[in-house]
């Protein structure tokens, strides 16, 4: 209680007292007016003589005493004619130009033409000041007009801002004042508080205002200077950024009719609309025009310039919220409608890229395609390429069918059934490398490609595999090249890559030869190509030619080819390195599986053990007579290489004859229960032959060697007919031909034919050429290896593929129903299609004759709604 009375004198003596109370109903209108008096004031800043808490007091009174809603519209009021004011004094003197206002449509066209040297390239070098003096004045005359206006457009820009500031400054302090106003009666009346009535009074009586344009030029003059700064004029970015602040705060008006809690702003509802749509207008046209004048290149480069620009416009005065419509439209406009177009301009476009190696230019096309607002954009880059790949590799096979076709006259004797036979039906075979000695007998060496072959067979055939060889270069050239723009421009897009890949497996297998092409290549470096060179370079060269691999679609066939080459090389003692060979083989086993390479793996290991053979055979012939040559058999297995069932064989004379049966002797002492199957056309001999100049030593084939020991005891110009060396050797004919003309119509002659000419005819009869020179001591006559197989050749060779296919579906069909036991006709040849498809694409219909043919041999049976098969064990 008594620190109660204390406190009571305290009060009663102090210097702060209440104001007198008077009666609000007898002096409301007195203190409207001193109120109103004073709010004016302070909108005209004069405010440094108001007592705030009196005019506090005042708004205070009103509310209290139910004159809130008079006060709030007289505040409105104050508010609307102050901007109303200020409008028409500071606002309305500084508007542009009428051109200024002018729709920006308008503007945007005008300001395109005004560049029409080049809108997207830029102003090109030579047009102004060159075209002459009217041109140059008409020049700077649009540039001062273009300063002129942003100058205008700025000064309208400030005003706006001045005015707004001071609005804001003069509703902070008018706040004060009306705060119980806004405690009390707006929140009860549902109305915006003081501060928010004067953004909304600015709104309507600037922005929107009923009596000036004020709002309209706003807009037109924001887009025009958005307009000049696109054209490369200089702008204040701050005015724009100012006013741009001012439409994102200020909300827009309510629809008649409708109460919206959240409505947009200026800036979203009247702003960013046209501006979006004057930007649409004014690209569109761009693109319109910069593809008429530029170039692929510089007008991909502007459009990525400008979609920069236009990032930086939004990340600088703009709103975020505008960048991804605004970039749509960029995309939209000057890709999007454009693709193909700018992909096929001539000289220029996709193709001049790749073939001149702008790796730059062809990463801006990537990055730009590759935006996800540019509809179908990667899908049109991968057409093109596709499309181009396409047309590259249909000139390579049109090259090479051109070549085939100027040397198809060409008489070209069939050496590959030669080269390639192995066995018949014996389970074992031996390929003769015979080396022996010959009083009599001569010869000569015909050349590294000619091997004994008439000139013009030789060349031909020469030229076949050139043409082979060259085919696989340019098409890993190409793949090269494709590859470089894949990794360098394209960040190795996955798409991309599967795009370029089917591109080049559908013109690879349009050709025909493609798998004996490809085959060829891997010969001729294995077999020479690869001399000197480092391990990563033979293990470049072996993984370019897995690339190619990979597109073949029939494999089997390719297969057929290389086993044909690899025994070649292996026979002939001509691959370059055991390891290199092996290498290749262990990739294409990674490619295709072990079935694949089971037989090329087998060829390897019967080298392997014909070599410890020959070495056990060196230590039998020691304990028994030894012979008069030096003799070295390969025992090949049948299965493994490639002519099974065609062997090749002839009368062999009495010197081989000892050499094969003491071979045959210790074999069988060996083994028991095999058959040895000689195959003469697989085998070499070296021969010291005495001619009346000097001895050479030949290097021949056996059939050669066969052919020349029938001349040992022929008398000096003695003649033999061609049916006395058949009769008398038993050499298949294609062989005797293809060996009589190496021997007898080569450049160099071992062998004189008469009548002389460049073919062997049926009445030709052979002497000794005793009188043969040659300053070589050693003269190899080989035969060709490698020879590119000609039509008939090839049917026999696609026969002999298809009849293998039909037992690999046949097993594949019979593996697949021993595990499913019962399985559908649609599931089943589907099946098929999927586990064959690695070696080649069997069609429905040859599936259907095997299962056919399997259900004749009791291996499957139909079900009762013969729709399905049953496996029968």
């Amino acid at each position: 209680m008594l620190g109660g009375s204390s406190l009571a004198a305290k009060r009663g003596k102090g210097k702060m007292r209440p104001p007198k109370r008077f009666t609000p109903v007898e002096n409301i209108d007195e203190t409207w007016k001193l109120l109103s008096s004073a709010l004016r004031e302070i909108q005209n800043h004069n405010a440094s003589k108001l007592s705030y808490e009196a005019l506090y007091r005042y708004s205070y009174d009103m509310v209290l005493y139910h004159n809130g809603d008079r006060l709030y519209k007289g505040v409105t009021q104050i508010i609307a004619q102050h901007l109303d004011a200020l409008a028409e004094r500071d606002i309305v003197p500084t508007f542009p130009r009428t051109g200024i206002m002018a729709d920006t449509s308008t503007m945007a066209t005008a300001g395109s033409n005004q560049r029409s040297q080049g809108i997207l390239g830029g102003t090109r070098s030579g047009e102004n000041g060159v075209t002459g003096i009217g041109g140059g004045a008409e020049s700077a005359a649009k540039e001062s007009e273009a300063v002129e206006m942003a100058l205008e457009g700025e000064r309208f820009l400030r005003t706006i801002k001045l005015v707004w500031e001071d609005h804001v400054a003069i509703m902070k302090k008018m706040q004060l004042v009306l705060k119980y106003m806004d405690k009390v009666y707006t929140p009860s009346a549902k109305v915006p508080n003081s501060f928010s009535l004067g953004l909304r009074q600015f709104e309507r009586r600037i922005i929107h205002s009923p009596l000036f344009p004020i709002g309209e030029t706003l807009i037109s003059v924001l887009l025009a200077q958005i307009q000049l700064e696109r054209r490369g004029e200089v702008i204040h970015r701050s005015a724009v950024r100012d006013a741009i602040s001012i439409l994102s705060t200020l909300r827009s008006p309510p629809e008649s009719g409708k109460r919206t809690p959240e409505r947009p702003s200026i800036y979203a509802k009247d702003f960013e609309a046209r501006f979006l749509k004057t930007s649409e207008e004014f690209y569109k046209l761009e693109a319109e025009q910069g593809l008429s004048t530029d170039d692929a290149s510089a007008y991909l480069k502007r459009v990525e310039e400008r979609l920069v620009e236009e990032q930086a416009r939004c990340a600088h005065y703009l709103l975020s919220s505008t960048s991804a419509p605004l970039i749509a439209i960029l995309d939209s406009n000057l890709l999007s409608a454009h693709l193909h177009t700018v992909l096929r301009m001539p000289e220029t476009g996709l193709i001049n890229m790749i073939d001149t190696m702008r790796i730059p230019d062809l990463q801006r096309i990537y990055r730009l395609y590759g935006r996800a607002n540019v509809t179908e954009g990667l899908d049109a880059l991968m057409g093109e390429l596709k499309k181009y790949v396409s047309t590259k590799g249909s000139a390579i096979n049109e090259n090479v069918a051109a070549g085939t076709s100027a040397i198809a006259g060409t008489n070209v004797p069939s050496a590959s059934k030669a080269n390639t036979t192995v066995l018949s039906s014996s389970n074992k075979l031996d390929d003769v490398n015979a080396q022996g000695a010959a009083q009599k007998v001569k010869g000569t060496h015909s050349g590294n490609n000619a091997a004994g072959m008439p000139a013009g067979t030789a060349t031909s055939a020469a030229a076949a595999v050139n043409i082979a060889l060259r085919w696989v270069q340019e098409v890993l050239d190409l793949k090269d090249t494709f590859d470089r723009v894949w990794k360098e421009a394209f960040e190795e897009d996955k798409a991309i890559q599967t795009a370029l890949n089917d591109a080049f497996q559908s013109f690879i297998n349009v050709n025909p030869k493609a798998q004996e092409y490809i085959s060829l290549f891997i010969d001729d470096n294995l077999k020479k190509g690869l001399k000197g060179k480092t391990d990563d370079e033979i293990e470049a060269v072996l993984e370019k030619t897995i690339v190619l691999f990979r597109f073949i679609i029939d494999k089997d066939i390719f297969e057929r080819y290389y086993k044909s080459h690899l025994a070649k090389r292996l026979l002939n003692g001509r691959s370059v390195s055991e390891d290199a060979e092996r290498n290749m083989v262990a990739k294409l086993k990674v490619e295709s599986g072990y079935s694949f390479t089971q037989k090329l793996e087998g060829m390897f290991n019967d080298m392997r053990l014909s070599s410890d053979m020959m070495k056990s055979f060196e230590k039998f012939q020691a304990k028994h007579d030894p012979l008069d040559l030096d003799f070295n058999v390969n025992v090949l297995t049948s299965t493994f290489w490639p002519g099974e069932g065609s062997a090749t064989t002839c009368v062999f004379p009495p010197v081989f004859n000892r050499a094969i049966k003491s071979f045959e002797m210790f074999y069988n002492g060996r083994h028991s229960g095999r058959r040895l199957t000689w195959q003469s056309n697989h085998g070499t001999a070296d021969i010291r032959v005495a001619f009346k100049a000097r001895r050479h030593e030949l290097n021949v084939s056996t059939h050669c060697a066969v052919i020349l020991l029938l001349f040992e005891n022929v008398e000096d110009g003695q003649e033999l007919s061609l049916q006395d060396i058949k009769a008398a050797t038993q050499i298949p004919d294609s062989d005797l031909l293809r060996n009589l003309q190496s021997l007898a119509c080569a450049k160099f002659k071992i062998l004189t034919k008469n009548p002389k000419s460049r073919d062997v005819g049926p009445n030709d009869k052979f002497s000794f050429n005793n009188n043969f020179t040659c300053p070589l001591a050693k003269i190899k006559i080989q035969t060709i290896v490698g020879r590119v197989e000609n039509t008939e050749e090839r049917a026999e060779t696609q026969e002999k593929v298809d009849e293998e296919r039909k037992h690999q579906i046949e097993a594949c069909i019979v593996r697949i129903m021993k595990d499913k036991k019962v399985l559908a006709h649609s599931e089943l040849v589907n099946e098929v299609i999927r586990q064959l498809m690695g070696r080649f694409t069997p069609t429905p219909a040859v599936i259907k004759q095997r299962i056919e043919n399997l259900i004749d041999r009791e291996y499957l049976e139909r079900t009762e709604d013969m729709r399905s098969y049953n496996y029968l064990a």
